[in-house]
């Protein structure tokens, strides 16, 4: 019996929100499915994500992401109203859910999308706990990113000679 093929896409990113990472500590993080329309898929296929500024809210013990950008490609558009800046329903387990509301309510805490991927033929939303980051844990993250980029410089000087 022969293995299936898988999909070029499995396992690929599709968009990471950096600025997540600049701006909060970010500890538990969970995987969940989207809930997508078909010209969705479609768009992000084309790589017309944008996932800066999103977010997760909860409603009626669901979890919705909030602030994701999905640029409608041209063929789809002509006949779909279509809303780039929907909400979009989260999949999570109840346990999960629980969880993440509750960590939620406590000061400075939110949940955030720092990436979406590919994983087979689904598309798969990495969400994390995260709590704000002050300016000066802000500017000691610059110096430490600083710092590494300037020991891998100077390692591979040490090595060339």
């Amino acid at each position: 019996m022969a293995k299936k093929n898988s999909q070029k896409n499995s396992g690929t990113t599709i968009a990471l929100n950096k600025k997540a990472k600049f701006e909060f500590h970010l500890s538990d993080r969970y995987e969940a499915g989207v809930a997508l329309l078909g010209w969705e898929v479609k768009s992000i296929r084309a790589g017309k994500l944008q996932l800066t500024d999103s977010y997760v809210f909860f409603k009626n013990d669901e979890a919705w992401l909030l602030g994701t950008q999905i640029q409608p490609i041209k063929s789809v558009s002509t006949h779909h109203v279509v809303d780039p800046m929907r909400t979009r329903k989260l999949l999570l387990n109840r346990r999960e859910i629980t969880k993440l509301q509750e960590a939620s309510q406590q000061k400075g805490y939110t949940v955030v999308a720092t990436a979406m991927y590919w994983k087979d033929y689904l598309v798969k939303c990495e969400i994390a706990l995260a709590k704000g980051k002050q300016e000066h844990d802000k500017r000691e993250t610059e110096k430490e990113r600083d710092w590494a980029r300037d020991k891998q410089r100077l390692f591979q000087k040490g090595n060339r000679d």
